[in-house]
Parts: structure tokens; sequence; C-alpha cells
């Protein structure tokens, strides 16, 4: 047999050994104590505790002639002696090979509900894939789980099941299966609405006495009467005559999104690189990298002369041709191939940005954003983006307390 074959192929008889009840320490240890008396190896093997009850299965090769028998008897008593379930199945080979197209499907839901999961499972089904495995990665801010796809492709996987999250208001992350998933990643979000709560300008109005003339200028580009960098001006020209001291004010009011801190702290342990990008402003920005340890930044710049903002800003307009120009410049920088970017936007702004990108995540975004990013989340938790990377909230957690 070559090293390329298979070890067992469909000509080798098999048994499915499937166990069932109370979990307990060392039951895995005595089930296959049990079989080594009947010198079997090992096909395959996998296990699932859900509430304290286990489902323990394993792929062995038969036994020698004329012992299938005394196996099958040998592990049923082993099992009730335990309490436990046992079911052997005879069988030929391994499992089937699976199909090609593989990709991870990541659902997202505040609560769950079995209604939205059969929705989801029937739609893969009806693309032509077949669910392999089901993971649980959280269970709480929100619950997580990942499906294991094979048999269909990503592309047309992923815009049948964006449709069906939807219908079912869950959110649903469609990636390429693959080593590149555990590659070095650079991630790129947007700053107002996305990693903060707040939208800068609004912060720095109300300062001014302006918020509502700077509304009303943002009501006129949601129009679109005016582009992000007529309206930007328009907006900064209000600020005019103010003391810069108050930029110190505005970054003491600047509130994390839920989640912020626990992105980018398990992204950075990673080994990934992070980066922000925005329409706001640098006076902001170059805190909040300096703050939470981001290794890239860009925004438009207040200019401030003799102490006092002028009511303009200096500099190249980070617009949405703009950020897409830097998450390309930040992988650049950052040696990582732009197929493992990840970006975060919540804008129409950012949608040059999220296409760009390997995955682009709509954060709370409005609905023309949903449509045409990735993925979107709908929950207020920033860190729910790791489970869309394969991170558990298990291992978020873990890894906090050992650095406690």
């Amino acid at each position: 047999m070559s090293a390329s074959q298979p070890p067992y192929t469909a000509d080798v008889p098999t048994l499915l050994v499937k166990i069932f009840g109370k979990d307990r320490p060392g039951l895995t240890a005595g089930l296959f104590d049990t079989l080594a008396a009947f010198s079997v190896d090992v096909v395959d093997l996998e296990q699932v505790v859900t509430r304290g009850r286990i489902m323990l299965c394993a792929l062995v090769t038969a036994p020698a002639a004329g012992s299938e028998g005394e196996l099958r008897s040998t592990v049923h008593s082993w099992a009730e002696s335990l309490k436990m379930q046992a079911e052997i199945i005879s069988g030929i080979g391994d499992n089937r090979p699976r199909g090609e197209g593989r990709s991870h499907v990541t659902v997202l839901g505040h609560p769950l509900t079995a209604e939205s999961t059969a929705a989801i499972a029937a739609r893969i089904t009806d693309t032509g894939g077949n669910i392999d495995r089901i993971f649980r990665l959280a269970k709480y801010p929100v619950t997580a789980v990942e499906f294991a796809v094979s048999g269909t492709e990503t592309e047309p996987l992923r815009t049948a099941l964006a449709i069906e999250a939807a219908a079912q208001g869950v959110d649903v992350a469609v990636v390429a299966a693959g080593l590149h998933r555990r590659a070095q990643r650079l991630i790129v979000m947007d700053v107002d609405s996305t990693l903060i709560q707040d939208e800068v300008i609004e912060l720095f109005a109300a300062h001014a006495g302006c918020e509502d003339k700077v509304a009303e200028v943002t009501s006129a580009a949601m129009r679109g009467e005016l582009d992000f960098e007529q309206s930007l001006h328009a907006r900064v020209a209000l600020l005019g005559g103010l003391d810069a001291s108050v930029v110190d004010k505005v970054r003491t009011e600047v509130r994390l999104t839920p989640g912020a801190r626990t992105l980018i702290r398990t992204l950075k342990r990673l080994g990934y690189q992070v980066g922000v990008v925005s329409g706001g402003f640098t006076q902001v920005t170059d805190d909040l990298k300096e703050r939470l340890g981001l290794d890239f930044a860009h925004a438009n710049t207040l200019e401030i002369v003799d102490g006092k903002l002028t009511g303009k800003v200096t500099g190249e307009v980070v617009d949405r041709a703009g950020k897409a120009r830097l998450l390309r410049r930040f992988a650049a920088e950052a040696g990582v191939p732009l197929e493992q970017t990840v970006a975060i936007g919540d804008g129409a702004n950012d949608l040059d940005m999220l296409n760009a990108a390997g995955l682009g995540v709509a954060f709370n975004a409005k609905p023309l954003v949903r449509e045409a990013a990735h993925t979107a989340v709908n929950v207020p938790f920033l860190d729910t983006v790791l489970y869309l990377l394969g991170v558990t909230r298990e291992e978020v957690e873990l890894a906090d307390t050992h650095d406690d």
C-alpha cells in the first residue's frame, strides 16, 4: 500500500461501536481497554458530551474471524455494568469521502431557535451540501454554533444562507475551509458606531453647541444631496473656533462598543494584527491606537492653529474609496495577503473596504450594507466576530484566566 492511499479501503470489514449514557471519567479508556482484548485497530473516533450525556463513537476494524460475537457480548456487558447503552453496527470500510467544496458555517442567534436552526440546515441541504459536524462555539452572550459543510461551493452557499439568515433573524457567516483559516490575519475596523458606540463629530459638536446643524448636514448626506467629503467639510466647518482643549474632553467621552477590548486582546494573543480606519479624526484614533495596542490607525486630522480648531481638516480625506486603499496598504505593510484580511464596519462609507477584504463583516449595519457584505452581525457585542474566526468563548475565557 502506498503512503498516499488510505489505510482502510472499502473492502475492509469494520464495526461502528456507539456508547450512550451519563458521562463520567474513564469511559473512553474503559471502552478501548475492552476492545483491546480483540486486537482491533481504530479507524475513526468521535465523542460528544451534551448536558452531562455522552455519545462515544468508535469505528474499528472487525476482530479475527469467529470472535465478533464475543466482542459484541463483552462490549454490551461492560456498558450495562456502567448503566450505559451500547450499539454495534457491522459495515465495510471507513466513512464515505466528504464531497468537494468545504466550508465553515457559523450561526449566531440571540436566542438560536429550533425553527431557525431547521431552516438553515434545510437550506444547506438544498444547495447540495452535507453537514459533517456541528460544534458549539459559545453559549453567551449569544449562542454560536459551527457547521462543517461539504459538497457545495462556498460562494453559492454563502448567498443562499444570507437570504435565509435574514428571513430567520439570525446571523450566518460562511468561510471556505482550509489551512488559511488558521493563518495570521489582519483585522481592520471602522471606528464610529463600530469600535466605539459614538459618532465622534457629534461629540465635538456638543461642545460647540451646533449638534442640530451637524445633524442637518448628516441627514443631507444620507439623502444623497452631499457626498462624504462635502458633508465632512461642511460639518467640520461648524467646529471652527472651538478651543483645542476640547480634544481631551472628547477622548474621555468616547465609549468602546461592548466586547471591543475582548476582541482586540484575543486577536493580539492569536498573533493577528489589528487596525482602524475612520472618517473621523486622528485626535481620537491615535489615542485609541495607544490605549488598545493597535498596529495601524488612519483618519482625518482636524487642523488646529493657535490653540483653536480652524474648521478645516488637513491631508487627504479618508472616504469610502480611501478606506479600501488603506486596507490594502495595511495588508501590504503587515505582509498579509488581502484574502486573509477581515474588515468590519457599519455604514455605506465602509462598503468598498468590506468588499475588498477576504471577509467583510457588517456590524449592526444599515440594510444596504448588510446585503452587500459577506456576513452580518446584528448583536451589540463586537467580540462575537471571534466566533466567525472559529474561536470559542471557552478559549477566550481560559486565556483571560491564565493572564490574570
